[in-house]
Parts: C-alpha cells; sequence; structure tokens
C-alpha cells in the first residue's frame, strides 16, 4: 500500500513536525504506515457504506472508520 505514496509529502510532514533531517528509510517508513492506516480507514468506510446499503462511501463513513482506527485531535470535542 505505500507505494500509492511518494516520499516527497513524507518528507514535507516530517519537516513541519521538526526542523530535522530526515533520514530516507525514515520516509519511506512514515509512507508505510499511513498507507496501512489509510487502508484500515477505507475498508471500514466501505464496510460501513456497505452496512448501510449504499453504493457510495460518505464523508460520514471515513470519519466513522477513522474512530476505529484512530481519533484526530480536532474531533474529540464534537
Amino acid at each position: 500500500m505505500a507505494e500509492e505514496f511518494t516520499i516527497a509529502p513524507m518528507r514535507r510532514l516530517l519537516k513541519k513536525a521538526g526542523q530535522l533531517r530526515i533520514n530516507e528509510e525514515a520516509a519511506n517508513a512514515l509512507r508505510e504506515c499511513i498507507g496501512e492506516y489509510g487502508l484500515m480507514i477505507a475498508q471500514y468506510a466501505v464496510q460501513n457504506a456497505e452496512e448501510e446499503g449504499r453504493k457510495t462511501i460518505l464523508e460520514r463513513d471515513i470519519w466513522k472508520a477513522a474512530e476505529k482506527v484512530w481519533v484526530p485531535e480536532s474531533r474529540k470535542t464534537e
């Protein structure tokens, strides 16, 4: 799944988190992690849409799936 993402955005995310040099293996590891989390979220979103009898994945499916995998800080107070 990691091949879905390029290294450049991973490097930008790491740079945004702190002004350190970034090892290529670190950027690849982040790419793998994001790919795995993204796939899990996508699978839960598809499952939710199918359970509700829909053929379209909606934003709410993504947020519901994300809450199963990970709860973003910005959504905790909602």
